[in-house]
């Protein structure tokens, strides 16, 4: 968009927060094209358990072009280096072909790593250390880590897996300072969407049945059915578990129902803790309530672009 001081907009906010309809909406205003920043939607055939949602980009039956989606296999483990990488080849692509980029999505790492501006590094495995490290406990692990650097995300002391990699990456950059961190400069809008608990809590019930109703399940069972190990299943997110430990049996359809509903209300209670704790951190995210009609956050947005 010429004459804007902003390269990008970035659009987050917590799951059924109606983020998506809204990024798409303003890339149709724009002449943009979406960046996905969800870390599950770039698995092929996992679509309902992800919540992509196709039919919204489309406008007036213009298709909106969309990145970063659908662009994996389940079973593979995408990391958020691969999201970085894939990030910056859309962004560029996007820009020179003089379109607007409008990220969205609500997986913080993901937003973080590119609104951050750091350069994250394909690090490679060591073979005689990863042995080493696996011999000792998480608790261990997370010393260790914690001896190496800050630990703000607490991911990467989620379990021993993602320790031992988290303390590869950190021993690699110390052993080699020569490494280029550098990331291209991005100044973008970030704009959040707010939604009363009550009505986050409403909207993510109807649309967890909506999702059963149209065949989650069947979803999840063709995924196992095609090989994917239902331990591996987990990686994938609160849905995948939970439909995961029903057909496996070890939950009648009640209790799946419940436990995975009260997990996705706490997931979206923790996507804001993170987005409050972006703003504690010096990113300024402006707000807008879910509530207000499309066109009327469309046309907020717009003014902000604007502003001189």
């Amino acid at each position: 968009m010429t004459g804007s001081k902003f390269d990008m907009v970035t659009i987050l906010g917590p799951t059924a927060s109606g983020k998506t309809e809204l990024a798409v909406n303003l890339a149709y205003k724009l002449g943009g094209e979406v960046i996905s920043a969800d870390s599950r939607q770039i698995y092929r055939k996992m679509d309902l358990g992800t919540g992509k949602d196709l039919k919204e980009y489309f406008i007036h039956d213009t298709p909106i072009p969309y990145h970063l989606i659908d662009i994996a296999e389940p079973g593979y483990q995408y990391n958020v280096f691969e999201f970085q990488r894939d990030f910056l080849k859309a962004y560029s692509d996007i820009r020179a072909r003089d379109r607007y980029p409008v990220m969205c999505g609500g997986s913080g790492m993901y937003l973080e790593a590119i609104l951050k501006g750091y350069r994250l590094i394909q690090v490679p495995v060591d073979a005689t250390r990863r042995a080493e490290l696996q011999l000792l406990s998480l608790d261990q692990l997370t010393q260790i880590l914690k001896a190496l650097k800050s630990i703000h995300n607490t991911s990467d002391i989620e379990n021993t897996k993602r320790a031992i990699r988290a303390i590869e990456i950190e021993e690699f950059c110390a052993s080699h300072p020569e490494t280029d961190l550098s990331f291209p400069s991005i100044n973008s809008m970030i704009v959040g969407i707010y939604i009363e608990r009550e009505t986050r809590r409403r909207r993510i019930t109807a649309r967890l049945k909506q999702r059963l109703a149209s065949g989650m399940i069947d979803e999840v069972r063709e995924l196992l059915n095609r090989g994917l190990n239902p331990d591996d299943l987990t990686y994938y997110g609160l849905e995948y578990k939970y439909i995961t430990n029903f057909i496996m049996g070890d939950l009648t359809y009640d209790e799946m129902f419940t436990s995975l509903n009260i997990a996705i209300h706490q997931f979206a209670k923790r996507q804001m803790t993170w987005f409050r704790k972006m703003e504690r951190e010096g990113f300024q995210i402006r707000w807008l309530n879910s509530e207000l009609p499309l066109e009327e956050k469309s046309l907020k947005i717009l003014s902000w672009i604007n502003e001189k």
